[in-house]
């Protein structure tokens, strides 16, 4: 049934792409293959799992990333719920209580019977660790019992209120392997909870007046104006309107990478949906090129390095837009979601979400490669934890000054509360609001009550949420990636749990 399908098989129950396809694969291609997938195929091929194995499928089309390979992991045993000590600074302190592991147990039974084998250290899961206020028990507890179950590997969780930490929580592991437990100074590629940032550093150069929203984007960057962008204001970048959600294909991972030149093709080509229609199409890579140049036009300094002199060195937040290799060391790498098989399946193979996801074509290794952390893509590869995100984004949350520093004045926050779209994203198929620079609360995320909250998430799970009416920033990062672009069950847990508790 797939033997017109070069370079592609059917293995473990799941497609998987062979080595030597490189990401010009057309989107009629993708299309042709998962409309062919049937269950039977996939049970005819399935072979029998090996005891005690999980398997984890390692591809994610929804989100335009292609993962190969299955990958095995043991499963993780109970273990005991969180323990509260009290500290000095009148938080609570988290350890795990560490009944006997799996290894530990084994090891046990061999000493009885003359056999005793070592324990495997990679079997035991690192403890939680970190501060959390009393008050959001049900948030720890939550991480806990996740890392427990083995659905998250490792993660740091973050909330600040009225600028002052209350949640600062870490644990688990930074690698597949278990081999580099998850530490305090662990960060990892964010994915599109770096638009965030790059959105802040946007709204910084309107608040110094040297960006107007309302200004066409060829007033700072000339050449955009090619081939009918005219009319494109800085708005409609900031709020995924202005028609150039991805690159005109063939384009490759490693095209991107190369941000000036990737940066030059954006303003050559046209857009992809009329200028008198203004849906919002989410600019999945692109957003971060556009954005950056507008910065780069306007201040003369790359997105990376204002990023770095600007918001993350004032304030102290470990988060960084094109990563220093001096910094590799600390990264945990990223576990690829789950792959589903009806992810785009009923696409367009021309429309504008499959443009978008295969312009370019990646997976979810690529954040492994050294040149993918050295690059400025400020949609999509921010390194930081959990903590870095929510310091940053308490100058929004606050509303006016964080411990002596004012990014933003309450007129420039306001801006982003302008809603500028309301209804079905053109990429994500989604009933999504945006403001400007942030999503707002809307039918896609149950888990946000209505209110002036603004927020977005990053591939796999981890989210932004800043909340001004409850003066709280609230961040999570993660490295086993679930599938959606919206968040995903832990997602939800952790935002109701801390939300539940400031209310």
């Amino acid at each position: 049934m797939l033997s017109d399908v070069p370079n592609l098989a059917l293995c473990f129950g799941y497609v998987n792409l062979s080595w030597t396809m490189r990401a010009d694969l057309t989107a009629r291609l993708v299309c042709r293959i998962l409309n062919h997938m049937r269950r039977a195929d996939l049970a005819a091929v399935t072979p029998p799992a090996e005891p005690g194995v999980r398997e984890q499928p390692l591809i994610e089309l929804a989100s335009g990333y292609v993962q190969r390979g299955v990958q095995g992991f043991p499963r993780q045993g109970h273990r005991a719920p969180w323990r509260m000590r009290q500290t000095s600074a009148g938080h609570r302190r988290h350890r795990a209580r560490r009944p006997p592991t799996r290894a530990a147990r084994s090891a046990s039974h061999g000493a009885a019977a003359g056999r005793r084998r070592p324990a495997d250290p990679r079997l035991t899961m690192a403890d939680p660790d970190g501060t959390c206020d009393e008050r959001f028990a049900e948030l720890a507890a939550r991480l806990s019992e996740n890392l427990d179950a083995g659905d998250e590997l490792g993660a740091s969780i973050a909330l600040v209120v009225d600028g002052q930490p209350v949640v600062d929580l870490w644990g688990g592991w930074a690698d597949q392997d278990r081999t580099t437990p998850w530490r305090r100074d662990t960060i990892i590629n964010v994915w599109s909870c770096t638009k965030t940032v790059t959105s802040l550093a946007a709204l910084l150069l309107v608040e110094r007046g040297l960006l107007d929203v309302d200004a066409p984007v060829a007033r700072y960057w000339p050449e955009f104006a090619a081939r009918g962008k005219e009319g494109v204001l800085v708005r409609h970048l900031l709020s995924h309107t202005s028609g150039v959600s991805g690159w005109d294909r063939p384009v490759t991972v490693a095209d991107v990478r190369d941000v000036p030149a990737a940066t030059a093709r954006l303003a050559a080509q046209a857009p992809w949906w009329p200028r008198a229609r203004r849906p919002a199409g989410y600019h999945l890579l692109s957003y971060g090129h556009m954005v950056g140049e507008l910065v780069r036009r306007t201040d003369g300094r790359t997105l990376g390095r204002f990023v770095a002199e600007e918001i993350a060195g004032p304030l102290g937040a470990d988060f960084h837009i094109g990563l220093p290799d001096s910094e590799f060391g600390r990264v945990a790498d990223v576990v690829p979601p789950p792959f589903r098989s009806s992810d785009l399946a009923a696409a367009d193979p021309d429309g504008v979400s499959m443009k978008t996801f295969t312009g370019p074509l990646g997976g979810a290794e690529e954040s492994r490669h050294p040149e993918w952390r050295r690059a400025e893509i400020g949609a999509a590869n921010g390194h930081g934890n959990a903590r870095s995100p929510a310091r940053i984004h308490s100058v929004i949350a606050c509303g006016d000054t964080l411990d002596g520093i004012r990014l933003l004045s309450p007129r420039t926050i306001d801006l982003i509360f302008h809603r500028q779209t309301d209804g079905p994203d053109l990429v994500l198929g989604a009933h999504l609001r945006f403001g400007i620079g942030f999503g707002l609360p809307s039918p896609a995320v149950p888990y946000l009550p209505p209110g002036r909250i603004c927020f977005w998430t990053g591939w796999g799970g981890s989210v932004v949420v800043i909340d001004t009416e409850r003066r709280a920033a609230i961040a999570y990062v993660t490295n086993r990636m679930g599938t959606g672009l919206l968040g995903g069950d832990r997602t939800t847990q952790y935002v109701k749990a801390a939300i539940a508790a400031l209310d």
